[in-house]
């Protein structure tokens, strides 16, 4: 399944979701009215009048109950959604993670560290936040509304039992959730439940209220009242049990194949069953299993590894059982599983002496072949215009191993002293500054001036430490480095973020000669720390000539020399699109393409893979993608939520 498709079809299951919680609804409705109408019946003296039947049935109770059920579901899923607005961060929190520190010298965790980065390098996306949950379970997560705000959560029990090739596999399972757009999805399901489940809440509020006020008041004046809070409290709990089945046979409904699609996703990310498939076995045989202690558990259940929880029946469970998805990935296996064993970590590697042995622990092969690429070589080799294109589109949210081969290459051939500046918290805003800065010397001198004023003296300090390995960067560096600084970027508090997007801003103002590319790493910088603003209406591409013209018109200035070659550049884009296009001669101003940028990320879904056709037709030249064309690309792409995985430049 492609992306643009598995996007879609996200959408689609949200449409399925939204009908499940109305019939889910009605359901709550009828059960509300039958408990109402019984206790209307058997607690006739509190009604007056002699016919409690038809009371019971009146259409104006009906109409009370439904609109007290529909005003206590709409209430708790707004108040549940309020509460993620946050996203991944705020699950993995809400299940007791904390952020895994990124210049941790444990072992297992910088194992998990440097897993999570290689896989969102290799598929062009930002590296997501890691949260580390203190459970001795196996299990994993990733939550969140998009990619800007997305968290991986795994426990301690999966990073000590697993080895590399197993926690790869488990990885990948999860970043195949992000790339789908399931996680988009889980997250507005809990949203949604919560309000069926909050019906149940509150009579479990009430019962346990009436039961600590109502001791020892048994004979006293006022107990007839008691007993009926504590009725009405009970009755709520019953029609709070019957939405918490609701809402289990919804999340079994929709999560379950989507954790086949995930597991043979992880397969096809890496060409490594056993990876995934040993991680399974392993899970299958640890006695502890995936069940998870947080107090929250059960509502995130849908968004697990392994199950995390225990299900009454198989009918409500939101995993298959684990050897069907052992069988599936691996179809010869013969139904053995490791010997049982109990949570004993395996033998503690030896603990890091610096951070600036990151890269060291990246051991451990990625199976598949297509990584002959060397580094320095241009993207798309001997291929026509019209195939790389199309190879271009095909490959968007589909890493494959040589896109995990080509990010562990370019990591390792980077300064280790800026791969530490990454997840340093004064370093890390130091190496944007320095990255986004312009090569023009009266550009940097203005613009270090700014820095001078506008900068905190322990970043100005980094800003002069890392003048010298930054010196050796080589076009494609800079994408990677922007993508391991992000997860620390993400953790400013308002006041520092501010003055970082004031400097920013001063960096931009002060460039004298501005580039596409700066442009692009700037946006993306602000994009993957604040998300894309987006109207609720998407647009078609017949809608967008005017920002279609500004931003291909800048593509075709980076990728084509002359005037008539960034002309025929643009008319192959116009036909790609089926719209007519104007070219733009002199160069755009940042703003001017932030403005083109923020209309096209309304574009539908559907027809983003016709725009990122006419984006490879204006920067390839004679079948050739370069260095910094393919990381120009690669920033537009990803602002406009189409990840290209890495390829060897």
């Amino acid at each position: 399944m492609d992306f643009f498709t598995a996007q879609d079809r996200a959408r689609r299951q949200t449409g399925r979701l939204v009908l499940l919680l109305l019939l889910a609804v009605a359901g709550l409705i009828v059960a509300a009215s039958v408990v109402v109408a019984l206790a209307v019946v058997l607690f006739d003296g509190q009604f007056g009048g002699p016919d409690p039947l038809a009371r019971a049935l009146a259409p104006e109770l009906f109409g009370w109950v439904t609109l007290g059920v529909v005003t206590l579901v709409v209430g708790g899923a707004l108040m549940r959604h309020v509460q993620l607005r946050a996203g991944g961060s705020a699950v993995a929190e809400a299940l007791g993670g904390r952020p895994l520190n990124l210049d941790t010298r444990n072992a297992d965790e910088r194992q998990l560290l440097n897993v999570v980065e290689e896989m969102a390098i290799a598929s062009g996306m930002p590296v997501p936040s890691v949260y580390l949950l203190e459970d001795a379970a196996i299990n994993a997560f990733a939550a969140g509304h998009d990619s800007h705000d997305a968290a991986i959560g795994v426990t301690r029990g999966a990073i000590e039992h697993m080895d590399r090739d197993q926690l790869q596999g488990i990885i990948a399972h999860e970043f195949s959730h992000i790339l789908h757009g399931d996680m988009r999805l889980n997250l507005r399901l809990v949203a949604l439940l919560h309000g069926i489940l909050v019906i149940g809440l509150i009579g479990r509020m009430l019962l346990r209220g009436a039961a600590m006020t109502g001791r020892g008041r048994s004979s006293r004046r006022g107990g007839g009242g008691h007993v009926a809070v504590m009725a009405g409290g009970a009755a709520l709990m019953l029609v709070g049990y019957a939405g918490t089945l609701c809402g289990n046979l919804i999340k079994s409904a929709v999560s379950r194949q989507r954790e086949f699609l995930a597991d043979a996703s992880a397969v096809q990310y890496t060409r490594n069953p056993e990876g995934i498939g040993g991680a399974l076995q392993t899970l299958a045989a640890y006695r502890l299993g995936s069940r998870l202690m947080a107090s929250q558990a059960s509502e995130f259940s849908h968004l697990y590894f392994g199950s995390g929880v225990r299900h009454l029946s198989r009918l409500t469970a939101t995993h298959p059982p684990l050897e069907a998805r052992i069988r599936r990935v691996l179809p010869r296996w013969d139904g053995s599983l490791p010997e049982p064993f109990a949570p004993t970590p395996k033998a503690a590697p030896a603990q890091d002496a610096s951070p600036s042995s990151r890269r060291d622990a990246m051991l451990g092969g990625v199976g598949g072949g297509g990584m002959n690429g060397a580094p320095g070589e241009s993207m798309g080799g001997a291929l026509a215009g019209a195939a790389l294109a199309g190879a271009v589109v095909a490959s968007v949210g589909q890493p494959d191993p040589a896109a995990l081969a080509a990010a562990r290459r370019r990591l390792d051939g980077i300064d280790p002293r800026l791969i530490d500046a990454a997840h340093e918290p004064f370093a890390a805003r130091a190496l944007v500054y320095s990255i986004l800065m312009g090569v023009d010397p009266a550009s940097r001198d203005a613009q270090r001036h700014v820095l001078t004023h506008q900068a905190l003296p322990e970043v100005l300090r980094e800003l002069d430490a890392l003048e010298e390995p930054l010196s050796g960067l080589t076009p494609g560096d800079r994408l990677p480095l922007i993508e391991l600084a992000l997860p620390q970027l993400r953790q400013l508090s308002a006041a520092q973020f501010a003055r970082f997007r004031q400097c920013l801003a001063g960096l931009m103002a002060a460039e004298t000669v501005p580039g596409a590319l700066q442009w692009a790493l700037h946006r993306l910088v602000l994009v993957g720390i604040e998300g894309e603003r987006r109207a609720r209406r998407d647009r078609h591409l017949r809608d967008l000539a005017g920002p279609l013209s500004l931003l291909l018109s800048t593509l075709a200035r980076s990728g084509q020399a002359s005037p008539d070659e960034q002309r025929e550049s643009l008319e192959q884009a116009g036909k790609a699109l089926g719209v007519e296009l104007d070219l733009v001669r002199d160069p755009s101003k940042a703003t001017e393409l932030d403005w083109a940028m923020g209309r096209l990320v309304r574009l539908v879904q559907s027809e983003r893979a016709a725009l990122l056709t006419a984006m490879v037709c204006c920067v390839e030249q004679d079948g050739r993608i370069e260095p910094e064309e393919a990381e120009l690309l690669r920033a537009v792409a990803w602002t406009l939520g189409c990840p290209l995985p890495l390829r060897d430049e």
